[in-house]
């Protein structure tokens, strides 16, 4: 079978089984995540380092090819026949060439078709701050950020200059103007991203993931100066968040990080996908933390353990702990009550209450 005929079939397998991750390596059947759970694609037998290698190399341009083999390691998008895009990290394992697959669909959805709490409408109509979604690799934090950036295309005048890597939804025209930078493509890295892009005229600007003190001292700055700066962290709540950030930097540089952290921080959000009873997909569990004078001042007093308290008391201005979001879908049917535990930061809080 000719290698593209071969990867059409494995994306188009993907896309037929909701997959949200095609995973290509050697000594192992093409598998499939879906709805948070691998499984090999029937049918199809182990693949060998030849097979692994020609179908991987069949989505890469020569220079992608070129930059990855120098690397080691490269992330860029596919498409197939403009139909859905496909996130890919190809990577060698063990010597081999391998590579992960994630599924962009080809539209961004709404909060509402998301099942997103309503409070992050209010994100949308921000003028300045910095709002950052957390969690687990795969729970959807891309997806939620697209959908807020797409409400604030939609509805209003602005500028949003987001750098990724590699860009993941692209932004169909609204009232707004979207500019994509590509890390590799459009521009070095995130840190070279962000030092120029106060020069092009942003009034929103999204950094992908903020992976080093460069590109968070950055995004820092870029929200002091009074833009709506969005981004990400592979963390698991709010006040880890925090903790990350300050720790991120050397003890001298701590104080300045603090003081801009506590002026500039309007929220983090935190987001589990959790299996549904039925079977069918997944369904958001989400801590909202909305900062207020009491949470500016923890973060001045370096309390930040305290935050968690505050969040499970701040119900009135929208604050969600993770624990009520994932009891009020165990009350509505929509998740198991053991599924919930599996997914809690607090799992014997959570037992208690239930």
């Amino acid at each position: 079978m000719a290698t593209a005929t071969l990867l059409k079939g494995l994306l188009d397998a993907a896309i037929k089984q909701d997959a949200s991750d095609l995973h290509i390596t050697v000594g192992r059947p093409p598998t499939l995540r879906v709805y948070g759970a691998l499984a090999p694609l029937d049918g199809k037998e182990a693949l060998g380092p030849a097979s692994t290698e020609s179908i991987i190399s069949e989505m890469m341009t020569a220079d992608q090819k070129a930059r990855f083999l120098e690397n080691r390691q490269l992330d860029f998008t596919y498409s197939l026949a403009s139909r859905v895009r496909f996130r890919v990290s190809a990577y060698f394992q063990q010597g081999y060439w391998a590579a992960s697959l994630r599924l962009v669909p080809a539209e961004v959805r709404t909060i509402e078709q998301l099942n997103l709490p309503p409070v992050l409408h209010d994100f949308a109509k921000l003028a300045q701050g910095f709002v950052l979604m957390v969690g687990p690799a795969g729970h959807g934090k891309s997806t939620t950020t697209a959908a807020i950036l797409d409400e604030i295309n939609q509805s209003r005048t602005s500028h949003i200059v987001t750098i990724e890597d590699p860009i993941e939804y692209l932004f169909t025209p609204g009232n707004g103007l979207v500019s994509q930078r590509e890390v590799g493509g459009d521009v070095h890295s995130f840190g070279d991203g962000l030092k120029t892009v106060l020069r092009q005229d942003p009034d929103v600007i999204m950094v992908g993931e903020m992976r080093d003190p460069e590109s968070i001292s950055a995004a820092l700055t870029a929200a002091e100066t009074g833009h709506l700066v969005f981004s990400t962290l592979h963390t698991n709540s709010a006040s880890q968040t925090v903790d990350r950030i300050i720790d991120s930097f050397p003890a001298a540089q701590q104080p300045q990080v603090i003081a801009q952290l506590a002026t500039t921080l309007v929220a983090i959000v935190s987001e589990r996908l959790v299996p549904r009873a039925d079977g069918k997909g997944r369904i958001p569990a989400m801590e909202v933390m909305i900062t207020n004078p009491a949470i500016r001042n923890l973060i001045r007093e370096k309390k930040v353990f305290s935050i968690d308290s505050v969040i499970q008391t701040g119900g009135d201005e929208g604050m969600v702990s993770l624990n009520n979001s994932l009891m009020a879908l165990i009350k509505s049917k929509a998740i198991t009550a053991e599924h919930a535990v599996l997914f809690s930061n607090d799992p014997s809080g959570l037992k208690k209450m239930l």
